[in-house]
């Protein structure tokens, strides 16, 4: 079928809006009338950088609705409300032992610019293959992409605005729900107020935490993290040393948790440094940065523990729900991030993201 999609032919140009072929799904795969995507940092660092190979059609953090299913499919049907998440294979013992996230066909589905059978499902007018991200490639108008790769969600609430559970908010919220877990009146500070940090710092208000320090260089961020529920906030422009700032704060203790999703070495150092003994830092920060300026005594000697994270190690069929449901209950706003634009404008929305002039971009189509 022919549909309309933002394809990536080089990696620092523009997006170009083209009608492309896409394949009809297979046998486990799904359809989808695509209401809204979410823009992720990953979306344009990929881009720029790689791995998937160009060209590409990107977008991950999709919501549609179900138009046609293949023979062997039984979680979803026609008709349904989806939010995509990330593929997992649901067989290897990562996902046996309830951690989709770290699929063994993780990386391969997700980065490699394939579906997981090894093939493409999109060509341009000149029968170049596209690749695929993320086993869906949402920035367009209908995609294709298994079955483990949707969640059924309520049918009552602006779909279009879902797609970013799917990754981003799942992302924040889950790190802190599911692998950092503060009990109430602990401490954490949140380095970087983007969308991710934000839903890691709206989780960790529910959870009850006393003291939640948002840390940001754009000021508008720091507004936001207030309003969520920030009881301090450190604008990284101004502050030369985070760490003695936060020792301020906290009176010399540190911080029981940290959570960075700058993806920048000196933000993750301080993240670190600013946990009292025996705290934890959790990372989601993928810029790809190498580490170098920490002396491993911040780690080994005060007994402190760095936590790589990945989809806020979130079971998503189970996750997204919870998120939702809190959302109606009025607990966890994530619309309060949300900027729509429409499809056409997903270069001035992929800018607003990079500038930081929009928290959340969704492209609405």
């Amino acid at each position: 079928m022919k549909t309309r999609a933002a394809v990536a032919y080089e990696n620092s140009a523009p997006f170009v809006i083209k009608e492309v072929e896409l394949a009809e799904p297979k046998e486990t795969e799904i359809l989808v009338k695509m209401a809204g995507c979410g823009i992720c940092h990953s979306d344009l660092f990929v881009k720029q950088h790689g791995p998937t190979p160009l060209p590409a059609v990107f977008g991950h953090e999709g919501a549609g609705v179900v138009e046609r299913v293949g023979s062997a499919v039984t979680m979803v049907a026609p008709g349904d409300h989806v939010v995509f998440c990330s593929y997992s294979c649901g067989a290897c013992e990562a996902c046996l032992n309830g951690h989709p996230a770290w699929c063994a066909s993780n990386d391969k589905v997700n980065f490699g610019g394939i579906h997981p059978d090894g093939t493409r499902r999109l060509k341009d007018e000149n029968g170049i293959e596209l690749s695929t991200f993320f086993g869906q490639s949402s920035f367009a108008e209908y995609a294709v992409a298994d079955q483990r790769s949707a969640v059924k969600v309520d049918k009552g609430l602006d779909l279009a605005m879902l797609g970013p559970l799917g990754c981003g908010f799942q992302t924040g919220a889950g790190s802190i729900m599911n692998v950092l877990c503060p009990n109430p009146g602990e401490t954490i500070g949140i380095f970087g107020c983007g969308s991710v940090g934000l839903a890691a710092l709206m989780a960790a208000k529910l959870a009850g935490c006393s003291a939640i320090i948002g840390v940001d260089a754009i000021p508008s961020r720091l507004d936001t993290a207030r309003e969520l529920g920030a009881t301090h906030a450190i604008d990284g422009r101004e502050t030369p040393d985070i760490t003695s700032r936060i020792m301020e704060i906290t009176n010399g203790r540190g911080l029981d948790f940290t959570f960075e999703s700058a993806g920048v070495e000196h933000v993750l150092i301080a993240a670190i440094e600013s946990l009292r003994k025996g705290g934890s830092c959790g990372t989601v920060g993928t810029t790809g940065q190498k580490v170098y300026g920490m002396q491993m005594r911040s780690l080994m000697g005060q007994c402190k523990r760095l936590i790589g994270i990945v989809q806020g190690d979130s079971i998503p069929w189970l996750f997204i729900p919870k998120l939702i449901d809190l959302y109606k209950a009025g607990r966890f706003p994530f619309d309060k991030l949300i900027t729509f634009y429409p499809f056409e404008d997903i270069n001035k929305a992929a800018d607003d993201s990079h500038s930081g002039a929009a928290i959340k971009p969704i492209l609405r189509f």
